[in-house]
């Protein structure tokens, strides 16, 4: 019986490592991507790493999205979702576009964090005090931004 208990415990330790190395993005794979990030070196520490134009209005899912944008995701992520060098990239840019980081990507995102693959400021931690509806609301947002400057 113990045996049993222990074959079948050890076997889902084993399956869940699996999962969880076949679901993580190799940094050599990345190396070659389509999408690689533009070369930073010349931004100042902390400054915007895109320039970013804003739309004429916002839905009222957006300006809900802007809000909270604003008070949870700028300090790192910076203004209008510009990014920040040497912090967190700019979500305004060809790599974030919804066919390569779909809407729930953001949501796993904020939920689980982000082992760091197109970008070099490391890994992202999860994001407490956000809900579903929030992070919803912020995608509405980004994707809005993400349109006025051509990326859809």
């Amino acid at each position: 019986m113990k045996k049993t208990i222990i074959l079948g415990v050890t076997g889902l330790i084993l399956a869940g490592g699996l999962l969880w190395v076949a679901s993580t993005p190799n940094q050599g794979d990345m190396a070659g991507h389509s999408m690689t990030p533009p070369d930073t070196s010349e931004i100042a520490q902390g400054a915007a790493i895109v320039q970013v134009a804003l739309p004429a209005e916002l839905s009222e899912q957006a300006q809900m999205g802007k809000r909270a944008f604003e008070a949870v995701c700028a300090d790192c992520h910076g203004a209008n979702a510009a990014g920040r060098n040497g912090v967190a990239p700019p979500l305004i840019h060809k790599t974030y576009e919804p066919s390569h980081h779909g809407d729930y990507a953001f949501l796993a995102a904020v939920r689980n964090g982000v082992r760091s693959h197109h970008w070099d400021f490391g890994d992202m931690p999860p994001i407490e005090g956000l809900t579903d509806a929030d992070v919803a609301n912020v995608v509405a947002y980004v994707r809005a931004l993400q349109r006025e400057n051509g990326i859809d």
